[in-house]
């Protein structure tokens, strides 16, 4: 049922739980999505219901939408839909199976504009927290050629392959960074309570103290001076970083290119990063979206302001007649298998699928270079807080082994 209001004026609708009577007298209970508990009665007495009980559903505030949602939504509706599922009824399931009340709010209010005759394209428009212009995009083809099916299918294997990347380039990067944190944590436990209660301990014995013991108990008099400092700048230094890399344009472009020159890490970045932008270029060829059109979502689903730059720059060669190739030979970002693989793609007329064998190599790349570096990583990790924490369990036991040698 549409609900309509005045112009330029939207109803804001709500979920009612019914109960009524049919016309045999049977009692039936069900839920409605409508604008207000008069639109409901008047619904339902059209389908010959004698409404007994009507009552406004509570929102409950669910979790944040993540990217994760919107790639099993995404594979659930293409699912359904290639099961022949009609596209009002998928979202209904989709909607009411869903754990996250704040996904099931998304998926409902989108079944409420599509109802009242929005294409699917335009009411995923109207929600670009979740629902980037490449998927809009991709979808706006599928409705046009008739293949929305097949065209969210593709969809779904985009958005699974780029959240599988995107954990694996995180995990890589997150294990030392915690483990090291937590060794920075764990020191500064021992400066600030363990050291002090050795330095007493070593006040009686009256004797000099080790050059590596006055160094530690320097170091743990000011930590226990200043922790509060210490810990403050830190955070705050974290915490000032991250949303300065949010907020700044500049700040994003200093830190890709940074992060694309880390001696170990920026190989595994860079890669990553071209199986991105291949499999995105390739998932919008195949939908049929004109070269041209398509650049416009690769370079920021790339995810990197050096390979955003470049794809303008393919962009702006290629709209005035220049070949991919060529183009994208002049970006210089790209290494020369990419292009080569781009060339033959252009002359043999498979360009999508070119592209899509290239995405495969590079994300085989990039699962085998994590393999490689966690297991790189955890004896470097070891190495590291053995001499960390040993050193500091040396530095303080070396005054007592002097004893026991005097002894």
């Amino acid at each position: 049922m549409a609900t309509s209001g005045n112009a330029g004026h939207q109803v804001k609708e709500s979920i009612f739980s019914w109960e009524g009577k049919d016309k045999s007298g049977k009692t039936v209970r069900g839920e409605l999505r409508a604008g207000g508990e008069a639109v409901v009665n008047v619904t339902l007495r059209r389908q010959g219901i004698m409404v007994t009980k009507v009552k406004k559903k509570a929102y409950r505030s669910g979790k944040k939408i993540t990217d994760k949602d919107i790639s099993l939504f995404t594979r659930q509706l293409a699912t359904m839909m290639k099961a022949g599922v009609p596209l009002l009824q998928s979202f209904d399931i989709v909607g009411k199976g869903h754990a996250n009340p704040s996904v099931s709010k998304l998926v409902m209010d989108l079944r409420a504009d599509i109802e009242t005759g929005t294409s699917l394209n335009q009411a995923f428009r109207k929600f670009p927290l979740y629902f980037d212009p490449l998927f809009c995009n991709l979808v706006g083809a599928g409705e046009q050629a008739g293949i929305l099916e097949d065209l969210l299918t593709r969809l779904a294997i985009y958005k699974e392959k780029t959240l599988a990347m995107k954990a694996k380039i995180k995990s890589a990067l997150m294990y030392p960074v915690s483990i090291l944190a937590i060794a920075f944590i764990v020191t500064a436990v021992i400066m600030i309570w363990v050291v002090p209660a050795f330095k007493e301990v070593f006040a009686s014995f009256g004797a000099n103290l080790p050059a590596p013991t006055l160094f530690v108990m320097a170091i743990s008099e000011f930590f226990v001076a200043w922790w509060y400092l210490i810990f403050g700048s830190i955070f705050g230094a974290i915490y000032f970083f991250f949303r300065a890399w949010q907020r700044s344009l500049q700040m994003q472009r200093f830190m890709d290119r940074l992060l694309l020159r880390l001696p170990v890490f920026g190989d595994v970045i860079r890669k990553a990063t071209i199986a991105r932008w291949t499999r995105t270029l390739a998932t919008m060829f195949a939908a049929g979206v004109p070269l041209v059109e398509s650049l416009d979502s690769v370079g920021g689903a790339a995810g990197n302001a050096v390979y955003l730059d470049a794809t303008r720059k393919i962009q702006n060669e290629v709209s005035t007649g220049t070949s991919l190739t060529v183009a994208m030979q002049n970006a210089d970002v790209f290494p020369n298998m990419v292009t080569q693989m781009v060339a033959i793609g252009e002359e043999s007329g498979s360009l999508d699928a070119m592209l899509g064998k290239v995405a495969d190599f590079y994300e085989e790349e990039v699962d085998e270079a994590v393999a490689a570096l966690s297991s790189l990583m955890e004896p470097a990790i070891m190495v590291i807080l053995g001499v960390l924490i040993g050193g500091l369990v040396v530095a303080m036991y070396l005054p007592i082994f002097k004893l026991g040698s005097v002894v």
